[in-house]
């Protein structure tokens, strides 16, 4: 399994403008190639292949008085610019086909020097390095220093430099996990449980454990609010305009930062004390279509089953996730009587048929573990049976999704 791990960077005046000069390049290199298949797509003539692009663009290129300064970067930069724009065209044709999931894929578009988002990327061809002091020592750029927050598990193949939109350099290493060591890094454990992700509480487990919503945008809104009133009053183009849109930037991935990390942290304790989670397919998109829009934006409930999913996968846990339209807060988990739909405002409700006094998130979870096949009875066996070859009047779902629901 392969991750990321990013770290934050710290480079001196000069090796910022080399940094700026090695975007800059691998930037002209990806609008050129971009350029080369559309005139060729105008033309009715057959797009250029990969090395014929690495020729006329990058080798061919820095003999010419126009291009001769792309010889002032490292060609590995050069080179996966132009294999970034195979991939945004390979991403665009198999959206077009329906062989990519997800949303559909526009056409590569043009850089500009003015996106506040930049990066570059050096393999193990670039002879880059991390040396005895910590510092990563890029090619034609220097040894940058490095603010590590943790050790490498093992030597990483790959390394992207990012400029976000703050103004921050971070180092992003591509690592190739071990899957024996991360199991056996993970405490044995047999616990079972179901999230019901919501607004008032972020998450209720079906334990009864209820984590409170941190509401990271709700509390930094004022302060958003003033350095985005600022940014509006100043004019388009000067130096100040650029140091209120840094302000705003920096206001904006503070909150992105602190919610990221509370995801981190959470997704990780549930992975550690829990063989088994289940939680609900939310259709976060329609929600955020919602006059809910802004509070389920601040949640972030797709970055944090995100995490839940690739973490279950990387330590040998088990993600069951149940589908968006299965009534938890409509049924009883006691007695399984389906009470009917309820406003949000009713946050407690009490079983027309058995009696039972529920709380909604509490009970909602309940649901969820017991959709996901990991709820079990008083003597501790699976309510779930076994799995036995079906007769020939019993093939069918029976109303059950057809979906698998393993993770």
């Amino acid at each position: 399994m392969q991750l990321r791990y990013s770290f934050r960077l710290h480079p001196d005046t000069g090796q910022q403008a080399a940094l700026a000069k090695a975007f800059g390049c691998a930037r002209v290199v990806f609008n050129d190639a971009v350029r080369a298949r559309e005139d060729a797509r105008k033309a009715g003539e057959a797009f250029p292949t990969a090395g014929e692009l690495s020729r006329k663009l990058i080798t061919e290129a820095k003999r010419t008085g126009e291009r001769s300064w792309l010889g002032e970067v490292s060609a590995v930069v050069l080179q996966q610019s132009l294999r970034d724009a195979e991939a945004a065209y390979r991403n665009f044709f198999a959206s077009l086909k329906g062989a990519r999931k997800g949303p559909k894929m526009g056409a590569p578009r043009f850089k500009s020097r003015k996106d506040s988002w930049q990066s570059l990327r050096f393999t193990a061809n670039a002879r880059w390095s991390i040396t005895g002091s910590g510092r990563l020592n890029l090619p034609k750029i220097g040894a940058v220093k490095v603010k590590w927050s943790r050790t490498l598990p093992t030597s990483p193949t790959s390394v992207t430099v990012i400029k976000d939109s703050a103004g921050r350099y971070f180092a992003s290493f591509v690592i190739d996990t071990d899957p024996h060591a991360d199991a056996a890094a993970m405490p044995d454990t047999d616990q079972q449980v179901g999230i019901d992700l919501g607004l008032t509480h972020f998450a209720v487990l079906s334990d009864g454990t209820k984590i409170d919503s941190p509401r990271f945008l709700r509390r930094a809104e004022k302060k958003l609010k003033k350095a985005q009133r600022e940014l509006s009053r100043k004019q388009k183009g000067s130096q100040n305009r650029e140091k209120a849109r840094l302000k705003v930037a920096r206001a904006h991935a503070k909150v992105a930062d602190a919610r990221r990390e509370f995801h981190h942290q959470l997704s990780t304790q549930l992975i550690r004390e829990n063989q088994a989670i289940g939680v609900e397919d939310l259709a976060v998109q329609g929600l955020a279509r919602t006059r809910l829009a802004k509070s389920v934006h601040d949640a972030g409930w797709s970055q944090f089953v995100a995490m839940l999913e690739y973490k279950a996968a990387r330590y040998g846990r088990t993600l069951v996730k149940i589908g968006r339209f299965e009534p938890t807060s409509q049924v009883c988990s006691a007695c399984g009587f389906k009470d009917g739909l309820k406003p949000l405002y009713v946050r407690e409700w009490t079983c027309a048929a058995c009696g039972t006094f529920h709380d909604r998130d509490h009970n909602a979870a309940k649901n969820v573990k017991t959709a996901a096949g990991l709820a079990e009875t008083a003597c501790g066996a699976q309510v779930r049976p076994g799995l036995v070859p079906a007769q020939r009047d019993e093939t069918g779902s029976h109303g059950f999704s057809p979906e698998p629901r393993a993770a």
